[in-house]
């Protein structure tokens, strides 16, 4: 079985490698839902755990911490690149492999546990990456997963960004944010995995709106690729909509937005 990463996901994996060292910036406005997701893991100290779309590796640090034998696994190089230099600048004993998220190089059952930060859900294939998930936790090992909702701040937050976007093909492909609705949850793991849900929110803080747009524009994938595909104007057009959504979320000191997500944890049946 060839391991690289498919063809289809050669675009997805550019789009996220634009973040870059920045992206881990990108994580840290997500850390409180990391550390939720982390708890109700549980990671036990010398199990096998892989941390699936780990991206600049946040969450396969916080994992390592508890003791756990950790891999962690994305379809971006470069973003790897930085998770592996921070993981030794800490100290921590982290795996990290290039991998796609739906035809992984690792064995049956190789996991005890899986864990997915607002990762998997963005998969092209979502039926490949489930099944995968699937595949690699073992019989009575577990799956945590963070999944944003639906129709809560992350997806208003893209759907600011899509009349800037190209036209998608046709057939579109899935939105990330179906992984955002427990129905579509138990359809995509149902069949391999007891679930459980917890909806949680994550508080994204900065000092200004346009904190928010440097920010994205410099270390998430999908904004900064999109910033750079468009000609000066409609940058402009993107970066004023981008503020003016985040400004609607104005404290005394600075901004602050809930972005709600569910908490997926499934026991391997």
């Amino acid at each position: 079985m060839n391991y690289e990463i498919q063809p289809h996901n050669a675009k997805p994996a550019s789009i996220w490698n634009s973040g870059g060292a920045r992206y881990n910036e990108i994580s840290r406005g997500i850390a409180d839902s990391i550390e939720h997701c982390v708890l109700r893991l549980d990671p036990q100290p010398g199990e096998r755990v892989l941390d699936l779309a780990t991206g600049t590796g946040w969450t396969s640090r916080v994992v390592a911490k508890r003791g756990s034998q950790v891999t962690g696994a994305d379809i971006s190089a470069d973003l790897l690149s930085f998770a592996a230099e921070q993981a030794r600048a800490e100290n921590l004993d982290i795996n990290y492999q290039l991998g796609d998220a739906e035809n992984l190089p690792f064995a049956d059952g190789a996991f005890d546990a899986v864990i997915s930060t607002c990762g998997v859900m963005f998969a092209s294939r979502p039926e490949a990456a489930a099944a995968e998930l699937g595949r690699l936790c073992r019989k009575g090992g577990r799956i945590c997963l963070t999944t944003w909702l639906s129709e809560d701040n992350v997806f208003r937050m893209f759907m600011v960004m899509k009349p800037f976007m190209a036209p998608p093909p046709d057939p579109a492909p899935p939105s990330p944010f179906e992984w955002g609705r427990t129905e579509r949850l138990e359809e995509l793991l149902g069949r391999d995995f007891e679930l459980a849900f917890e909806k949680g929110v994550s508080f994204y803080r900065e000092p200004t709106a346009e904190a928010a747009w440097e920010r994205f524009a410099g270390g998430y994938g999908p904004t900064k690729a999109l910033a750079a595909s468009l000609d000066e104007d409609r940058r402009a057009a993107l970066r004023r909509d981008f503020i003016a959504f985040h400004a609607q979320f104005s404290t005394p000191l600075g901004i602050c937005v809930p972005r709600g997500y569910w908490v997926t944890r499934g026991i391997r049946r």
